[in-house]
């Protein structure tokens, strides 16, 4: 789990409701209509803008910003390097009794080329591809979690509008103005909270991960380039050493 999405969402709401008790009453600012408004208006503009299938499979690509855990580049290297010491030593068909243990469909799919015997060009196209499919899911649930952050407060302008609209069609009360201003400008409120707390942020994280996994996963493709050719394990890690920086490679030092 990244308990920094968690940590991040509750003390955010957290500092909002203490600062709200602190300066007034809570039940002020619970209002149904206007959570209404934005949280109906923000899921019906989003099934507008985008399909069904699309929207329901946002739930499953937000879960990578709270529940996903992506390997340490030492581990997958570490991993890899120990694929290509069996490989190199009983062949590459005593792989496939290591599946089990890979606990990752991509790294489990990508031995499987190497038990079959594919070629450098097959492994590169087909993980290439599926590497291609994987930024595609999060692209798109990044725009739909974008485009929710976005309509939050514009229907809270809206429900801020319908407020003020009712509210001077009443003026005959003056003393109703206030409440009536306050319940206006609630629905604004809920927009930016969500908004700014909660969609916005976790697009940006879901775009992070998406970078994080691609990177690992272009490891792993050529990790396995390696092992098909037949390289060294020591070579292997030559190879995947290709993608950190000289720093990093000093510190990411798998045994062989």
């Amino acid at each position: 789990m990244d308990i920094a999405t968690v940590i991040g969402i509750v003390a955010g709401f957290a500092c909002v409701g203490v600062s709200i008790v602190a300066g007034g009453d809570l039940a002020a600012f619970i209002n149904i209509p206007s959570m209404m408004i934005v949280i109906g208006g923000m899921i019906s503009s989003t099934l507008i803008h985008f399909s069904l299938g699309q929207v329901l499979a946002i739930i499953s690509v937000t879960k990578k910003t709270f529940l996903f855990k992506l390997p340490k580049e030492s581990e997958l290297i570490q991993q890899m390097v120990n694929y290509a010491a069996i490989s190199r030593r009983d062949g590459s068909l005593a792989l496939e009794q290591h599946l089990a243990k890979a606990n990752d469909e991509f790294l489990i799919k990508a031995l499987k080329l190497v038990v079959d015997g594919q070629g450098e060009d097959i492994i590169e196209k087909k993980l290439g591809m599926e590497i291609c499919n994987l930024q595609e899911r999060h692209a798109i649930g990044k725009k739909i979690l974008e485009f929710m952050g976005a309509s939050a407060p514009a229907f809270g302008m809206i429900g801020t509008l319908i407020g003020l609209v009712q509210m001077l069609g009443s003026l005959e009360d003056p003393s109703s103005i206030g409440v009536g201003m306050a319940t206006a400008l609630i629905t604004t409120f809920y927009g930016a909270i969500l908004a700014n707390l909660v969609f916005i942020p976790l697009a940006g994280k879901l775009g992070v991960r998406s970078k994080d996994e691609s990177f690992l996963r272009e490891m792993v493709v050529e990790g396995v380039i390696g092992i098909a050719n037949g390289e060294a394990p020591s070579a292997v890690q030559e190879r995947m050493h290709t993608f950190l920086s000289m720093g990093k490679r000093e510190s990411v030092k798998p045994k062989i």
